[in-house]
């Protein structure tokens, strides 16, 4: 073949020409611009274009055999095509993209100067299942927080318990129950949209914590009499299993990052945006034109909300700024009957007639409202396991005529161009080895879930996402550990046993091809296996860090000038100034924090000027504090701002690194210097805490006033 005839520099100019154009473009393009994004995508289909008419003209057409084998080559291919379908989806969403945050801005300005008599009214809801007080309180104390005088709380408490009636009672919190469980989340929200009338309904799941400015921000979007549903991300104050599990929490973007930070923007721009179940806030009108009521058909109700308001006209707009934090899946478990619902949930649509084949919407909408990502992942990277090992194996080939050379000039540049493109989009959002891991690891479990759904797509029972206490009782993931331990076993063995001549079963011209597939497989497979064991909660509660003077009093009376460290809704880690005296361990010690106010504690630890307290915080008016502190005013536990690359890097440093300490030794020396600063301040004054103590309880005694009323 004429391509064996070229030279080494020759057949690295594909990909080393993207990953060029990459380098030079990449930073300085203006991707607010549309001819911006336009470059990139023709860039990326030009690459693609090339390798698919290789792959199919030289590869796969000439196949032939016996039966299987020709039946084999097909099958990859037809595959991969599923896969790059998808892909090709994703680049056309991100021809377009939107920026509401000035728009938030006006918005927020202008209702801010409305008397509040003439501000509409919004019904809060909190659909709750069986999520422990823990949870609960956070996000119904946050709530009754929220920045805006005309509004009413619920609680819907679909698990009908004592406590919670007690517990909203005595927060002056709308509490509804029903007899049953019909419909599960969507069913118990219809219940209490006949229960109540606000001219607009915001929507949080029990563990979302909606940020104190949510609905100045979004509700006015709304004067656009189109616009049926207003959603903001889905934010999280916890680390998800893979940045738990790969001891990444300050290096990897969350799973969730790459959809709610760069694909949701895009779609908006496509009016293809959609309600995703929390964090939004929908007219009340648009729900009355779909039978004021969400759709039950669909285990997903909030994509299917969104597809049959389309049809009448009503779009959901997107706003990318993180107005309510919650909880990510804090188990292998959790994480699981989360990504099977979404999976589900999706097929499901393409059954119904408000689902993407349903009338009103635009060829564009159609597809980006198929469900190809749940359709094609799980396939697609389950057979680039499996294909290697076949081959290793038995010697059959997912395509023909492949050589090293070819591999090098067509497949390698397509791989750069199609991650690297997503990587100009979603820089700081897309690692690409974190997302094969994950996609891989989720495969396991997800294709049978997918291949049932997709021939029986009904009759699938809604489940609940573990949260909070009953969430983290799985130790690891059995299955998925021994099968990626049994296919890394299997992928090492085939390639060892092909490094000997007399049990070759691989070409000799073709076992580089096949060596690096299978070291990338290896890897993978490896970080699977590292994913699949749960590692150990070191604490009850996530833990914020913030820089701010702290008072510390002995049960003396001496008091001691520090700075905070970290700060949780259960303790606190300072950093004492100078030469201090320090009480032992167990000492009871009284603090007080900035907006807060005193919160008694007991010392449970000391490294060096580092001191530990543990809170003595019952329910109380400071407890309300702290959680309005810690929660609703835009702290985030779990902020990354790496690049994918760095990203990446910090994954493969895993491999041989031991999982880093709990205390930081940067932090404690950068707080260290600031708390020599705070050693030399006078005490901060202590009237801060009755002013918000006022403050809390005028709101609660408004908010009393609202329901009784």
């Amino acid at each position: 073949m004429w391509i064996e005839s070229l030279s080494a520099w020759e057949l690295a100019a594909p990909t080393l020409f993207v990953l060029a154009t990459v380098y030079l473009l990449g930073p300085t393009l203006p991707l607010r611009k549309s001819w911006a994004r336009s470059l990139v995508v023709v860039l990326v289909g030009i690459v693609l274009a090339r390798y698919l008419s290789w792959r199919l003209l030289e590869t796969v057409w000439p196949a032939e055999g016996s039966w299987y084998e020709v039946g084999w080559v097909w099958f990859c291919f037809a595959i991969e095509l599923l896969a790059l379908l998808d892909l090709s989806i994703l680049y056309l969403t991100f021809l377009r993209v939107t920026d509401r945050r000035p728009e938030a801005d006006r918005h927020e300005v202008r209702l801010r100067a409305i008397e509040s008599d003439r501000l509409p009214w919004v019904d809060v809801f909190i659909p709750t299942y069986n999520e422990p007080f823990a949870v609960l309180e956070k996000t119904v104390t946050g709530a009754l927080c929220l920045d805006y005088p005309n509004f009413r709380l619920w609680v819907l408490d679909d698990g009908r318990r004592a406590w919670l009636k007690d517990f909203c009672e005595a927060k002056g919190v709308g509490y509804l129950t029903r007899p049953d469980n019909a419909h599960a989340k969507a069913g118990n929200i219809n219940h209490a949209l006949t229960k109540t009338n606000a001219e607009f309904v915001a929507i949080f799941d029990a563990d979302f914590i909606p940020q104190r400015k949510f609905l100045l921000r979004t509700l006015g979007f709304f004067d656009d009499p189109k616009v049926g549903i207003v959603q903001v991300p889905h934010a999280f104050y916890n680390n998800d299993p893979m940045q738990a599990n790969l001891a990444l929490r300050r290096a990897l973007p969350h799973d969730q990052s790459l959809f709610f930070e760069s694909i949701m923007p895009s779609r908006d721009g496509w009016d293809a945006a959609f309600c995703c179940g929390s964090n939004s806030v929908i007219r009340r009108t648009a729900l009355r034109s779909v039978g004021d009521r969400f759709p039950v058909e669909s285990i997903t109700e909030d994509i299917l909300l969104t597809l049959a308001l389309l049809q009448r006209g009503y779009v959901t707009r997107y706003l990318c700024e993180r107005l309510a934090y919650g909880l990510a899946p804090e188990s292998i478990d959790a994480f699981f009957v989360q990504r099977q619902r979404w999976a589900r949930g999706g097929i499901q649509t393409l059954f119904l007639a408000s689902g993407p084949f349903g009338r009103g919407l635009t060829f564009v909408q159609r597809l980006m409202f198929l469900p190809t990502h749940w359709l094609s992942q799980s396939p697609a990277l389950m057979l680039a396991l499996i294909a290697p090992l076949v081959f290793f194996w038995t010697g059959v080939l997912p395509f023909v005529h492949v050589t090293t050379e070819a591999e090098i000039y067509y497949f390698f540049p397509t791989i750069v161009a199609l991650m690297a493109g997503i990587w100009v989009f979603a820089p700081t959002h897309f690692s690409p080895l974190a997302a094969y891991v994950l996609g891989t690891f989720q495969s396991f479990r997800l294709l049978p879930h997918v291949v049932q759904t997709f021939f029986r797509p009904f009759g699938h029972i809604f489940k609940v996402t573990p949260k909070g206490q009953g969430s983290g009782s799985q130790r690891y993931a059995l299955g998925i550990f021994w099968m990626a331990a049994t296919l890394l076993v299997l992928t090492v063995g085939g390639l060892i046993i092909n490094t000997i001549p007399e049990f070759q079963i691989v070409p000799a011209g073709l076992l580089p091809i096949a060596a690096s597939l299978a070291g990338l497989n290896i890897v993978v497979l490896f970080f699977v296996c590292m994913l699949s064991l749960q590692t150990r909660v070191r604490r009850s509660e996530e833990r914020f860090r913030i820089d701010e003077p702290v008072s510390l009093f002995t049960a003396a009376g001496m008091h001691i000038s520090a700075r905070m460290k970290d700060i949780s809704l259960s303790g606190v880690g300072i950093v004492v100034a100078g030469e201090h005296f320090l009480p032992e361990l167990g000492a009871k010690v009284r603090l007080h924090l900035l907006q807060v106010g005193f919160v008694a504690g007991t010392i449970t630890r000391r490294v060096g000027n580092v001191v530990g307290i543990e809170f003595e915080l019952p329910v109380s008016i400071e407890r309300d504090l702290l959680i309005r502190k810690l929660f609703t005013d835009g702290h985030d536990a779990v902020a990354v701002s790496t690049s994918a690359l760095a990203a990446t890097a910090m994954m493969l440093k895993t491999v041989w690194s031991h999982r880093p300490s709990e205390i930081d030794a940067d932090r404690v020396s950068e707080v260290n210097e600031r708390a020599e600063v705070a050693s030399k301040l006078p005490a901060q004054s202590l009237v801060i805490a009755p002013r918000h103590a006022q403050i809390r309880l005028a709101e609660i005694g408004d908010q009393r006033r609202r329901i009784a009323a």
